[in-house]
C-alpha cells in the first residue's frame, strides 16, 4: 500500500531503512516521507485533534495542514507529510498538545 503517485509530490524509492514507530520496527525507503512509510504499514491515524482526540490521518501531505504532527528523535510537532525516513530514527504519536503519548 505505498503512495506511488500524487499530483504534487513524487515518491522515489531509494534503500530499505527501518526506522521506529511507537517503539516498534517499521521499513521505509530513503527519499520517502514518514508518513507515505507509515501508511504502506498500515498506520492511518497519524494525530488526534486537540479538543475532541478524533483521529488525524494523511490529508494535505504538503506540510500545510496540521493533521500529521508527531513527535521525531523527540522533538515534538513534525510534519511527518515532508519528513524524510531516516534509519533508525523515532518516531511517536503524540496527544495532540506537544507531548509524547507513552504506551
Amino acid at each position: 500500500m505505498r503512495i506511488s503517485e500524487h499530483p504534487i509530490l513524487q515518491f522515489d524509492r531509494g534503500e530499505k531503512v527501518t526506522f521506529f514507530y511507537n517503539g516498534n520496527p517499521v521499513e521505509g525507503y530513503t527519499g520517502e516521507t514518514i508518513a507515505a512509510a507509515l501508511h504502506a504499514a498500515g498506520v492511518r491515524t497519524l494525530a488526534h485533534s486537540q479538543e475532541k482526540h478524533r483521529p488525524r490521518g494523511l490529508f494535505c501531505a504538503i506540510g500545510n495542514c496540521s493533521s500529521c504532527f508527531m513527535t521525531v528523535d523527540g522533538e515534538p510537532n513534525v510534519r511527518v507529510c515532508v519528513t524524510k525516513v531516516r534509519s533508525g530514527m523515532d518516531v511517536r504519536e503524540q496527544d495532540g498538545k506537544g507531548v509524547i503519548t507513552i504506551d
